[in-house]
């Protein structure tokens, strides 16, 4: 949706925007081809990413600082480039969530289930040794903690039942160590035994009634844990509070309920100590009784969204790239 986050950037000479997810960097170049002048921090954990990053900066010479590392880590990033580091001074901050077509496409990621390959999905790759993989953490995990994980971050209704079967392969078969190993394990505890004549059945429809495989929760699920993605999002949003000067401008891009929730409530104020409710605001009680202090500073606005309505890809774009489907676009500019 690189169309419509230029159109709502409105990017002009000499202003300064961080594209915290910079991927292949189709944002980044399209926000410097808009505006002559600009300047785009590129930041990404990805190594590839990073390193792409670079390659973008040569082709316009002093408008790209590549930065690597996850968004917890860009105030320490910033304080190394100089005339960087300081609050409310960005004209615009970009979020695109999720994983990169680069890491889908990748076998040796282990991001993807249509590619067989080792079970990582770790983002940084081998930048952080203490990090554990995908593969680490089934191998270690109880049952209970795999569950709630599950449960949690895939939105998965048959969790037990999964997190069941993998603790049973581990034990009795082998330590899980590929994608398509834990898709298959994953597949098979789903299948409808005698309703399907013993077969294993691989697909089943989403929310929009699309034809998803059957692993795609447990998938992403892990992928978040491993990952730390959630907190990361709120960390990142709380620091475009920061970053962000009077009258800039905040774009994000979710691909999921999780991410747009997290979004969603930072936008409306719905936050407690710069983290994003976990109850929605109707599930609250509006008989308790609050200090007038407290109240004040949770009413105060810090967004004005620029739009009524969540914006989706066009049929156009969703024709041209299949994986822009769940994209979920919000824009909104920094008040005060």
């Amino acid at each position: 949706m690189a169309t419509e986050t230029v159109k709502f950037f409105e990017p002009e000479r000499d202003q300064v925007f961080i594209d915290m997810t910079f991927g292949a960097g189709g944002h980044t170049r399209a926000l410097l081809e808009a505006a002559h002048g600009s300047t785009v921090v590129a930041l990404d954990r990805d190594p590839l990413a990073h390193r792409l990053a670079c390659e973008m900066a040569e082709q316009f010479p002093g408008r790209i600082v590549p930065l690597l590392g996850r968004f917890s880590e860009l105030p320490a990033l910033l304080r190394t480039v100089e005339g960087f580091d300081r609050q409310r001074y960005f004209n615009g901050i970009l979020f695109d969530f999720g994983c990169s077509s680069m890491q889908f496409d990748e076998a040796s990621r282990g991001f993807s289930i249509s590619h067989d390959g080792p079970l990582d999905m770790r983002m940084d790759k081998d930048r952080c040794p203490e990090q554990l993989s995908a593969a680490e953490v089934l191998a270690r995990i109880q049952e209970p903690d795999l569950v709630r994980i599950l449960k949690v971050y895939g939105e998965e209704k048959q969790a037990k039942k999964i997190a069941r079967a993998i603790v049973n392969a581990r034990f009795t078969v082998k330590r899980i160590e590929t994608t398509a190993e834990l898709a298959n394990i994953v597949a098979h505890c789903l299948s409808q035994g005698e309703a399907t004549g013993g077969q294993v059945y691989d697909f089943r429809l989403d929310k929009l009634r699309r034809p998803t495989h059957v692993a795609t929760k447990t998938f992403q699920a892990l992928r978040i844990f491993v990952n730390n993605e959630l907190n990361e999002i709120n960390y990142g949003m709380v620091l475009a509070k920061h970053l962000l000067r009077t009258g800039g401008k905040l774009v994000t891009i979710a691909f999921h309920s999780l991410e747009d929730t997290i979004v969603k409530r930072h936008l409306t104020g719905h936050v407690v100590d710069d983290v994003a409710s976990r109850v929605p605001l109707q599930y609250i009680s509006h008989t308790l009784a609050h200090a007038t202090d407290t109240m004040q500073e949770m009413m105060k606005p810090n967004w004005k969204q620029m739009h009524k309505h969540v914006m989706v890809p066009t049929d156009e774009e969703v024709a041209e790239n299949p994986r822009s489907r769940s994209a979920k676009l919000r824009a909104a500019v920094r008040l005060s």
